[in-house]
């Protein structure tokens, strides 16, 4: 397939050591301490030329071979507050907190590209740069390395390339055409009330009430304001209001999550939810304005055109059938941040992970699982395939 992949039966144990070690040792967002010290001792076993913390957590790695092309692969490292219910024999052994999303291999897959890379410097030239991202589920991690200025500590990407394990088939590279991944925004409202005596509601305004109102309202956003040909989620997925039975609280807070796949839905479904809310406060006379909080936001994953063909050119001619082009996903990332902020093109896939995904459980699930082969492998040979049709081909 590739001579930078000719000893990936001979680095196999090593890969799913790794991968083990991190799935037992799973760490929450922008807390990843132990998982970053891992990376960095590994990388500082690896023939490359510069490695720098960007961010407490965050770490790049930098491999100059030559003139040519900069490509920059980028691997989330994170974990989730699950607690894990696999089973496996390698289970997370940190209470509550479990590698529920994948990010363990994408950890590994990272580190074995440079590796890979590393090992094989004759066989391409140019920069290979490898971006080990902190708190990704909290879509603030890749924020906080553009903010922590990423752009003067690594050269200038041709190409920013990012991968995901999902639930689908082992083996199987898929990909959208346009858009990957949708926008995401969660927003905190508080509503207000007057408090009162269970038994004498006439006496106050109850935000309970109010806000079991608000939570209807809002299925009509997507059902009654969106277009039929485009793509909206709105979720109420937390109320929390009261402490006794027979109190009327003076206030109920809602959390919601949306989703859209376009810049222009995630506005109108915002402006949809703040109108609806501010109205139903009004004719439930609630004596104070709404408040709105916008938090975990995550951009539109779009891939570039002309980079998403070159990529999916390789895969074609290296995974033949194995490689697929799927519909977007709805679930959201914040890989697309960091090369935004640097003005340059991006390419994200998926890597299936089950052999039956029809059983398969969801990312964020206690039961999620990859298979550890053939997904490591796979995953190494589509970082090192797409990296190398900038870096190893011969028409570049």
């Amino acid at each position: 397939m590739n001579s930078i992949l000719n000893n990936i039966n001979e680095t196999r144990a090593q890969r799913e050591e790794w991968y083990k070690d991190f799935h037992r040792n799973p760490e929450l967002s922008s807390a990843e301490f132990r998982t970053i010290e891992r990376i960095r001792t590994e990388l500082k076993n690896m023939d490359i030329d510069a490695l720098a913390d960007v961010t407490d957590t965050g770490v790049v790695a930098i491999i100059e071979n030559g003139p040519g092309p900069v490509v920059a692969l980028r691997g989330d490292i994170d974990a989730l507050p699950v607690t894990e219910q696999t089973g496996l024999d390698y289970a997370s052994e940190i209470d509550g907190v479990m590698h529920a999303c994948g990010h363990d291999v994408h950890i590994t897959t990272l580190l074995s590209t440079v590796d890979a890379f590393a090992s094989h410097r004759d066989a391409w030239s140019g920069t290979l740069v490898a971006v080990f991202q902190p708190a990704e589920e909290t879509a603030s991690g890749a924020r906080a390395m553009v903010e922590a200025d990423i752009a003067s500590v690594i050269p200038k990407p041709d190409v920013y390339l990012g991968q995901h394990v999902m639930a689908s088939k082992a083996g199987v590279i898929s990909m959208p055409k346009d858009a990957v991944m949708s926008t995401m925004e969660s927003i905190r409202v508080r509503v207000f009330g007057a408090g009162s005596h269970g038994s004498m509601p006439h006496l106050g305004v109850d935000p309970i009430v109010l806000a079991a109102h608000i939570i209807t309202r809002l299925q009509t956003v997507v059902a009654r304001e969106i277009s039929p040909f485009e793509f909206g989620v709105v979720t109420v997925g937390a109320v929390n209001a009261g402490t006794k039975s027979n109190i009327i609280p003076e206030s109920a807070e809602l959390l919601i999550n949306t989703r859209a796949m376009s810049v222009e839905t995630q506005l109108q479904i915002r402006t949809a939810i703040e109108r609806i809310i501010r109205h139903e406060c009004e004719a439930a006379g609630s004596p104070q304005e709404p408040t709105f909080e916008c938090y975990d936001r995550a951009p539109l994953t779009f891939n570039d055109a002309d980079a998403r063909g070159v990529v999916a050119a390789a895969f074609t001619e290296s995974f033949g059938d194995e490689y697929e082009v799927v519909p977007p996903s709805t679930a959201s990332e914040d890989f697309s941040v960091i090369p935004d902020a640097l003005g340059v093109p991006y390419v994200f896939w998926f890597v299936g992970g089950f052999e039956n995904p029809d059983t398969a459980p969801g990312n964020h699930s206690p039961f999620f699982a990859p298979a550890i082969q053939p997904t490591l492998d796979r995953s190494l040979e589509a970082f090192v395939v797409a990296a190398s049709a900038w870096l190893a081909s011969t028409t570049r």
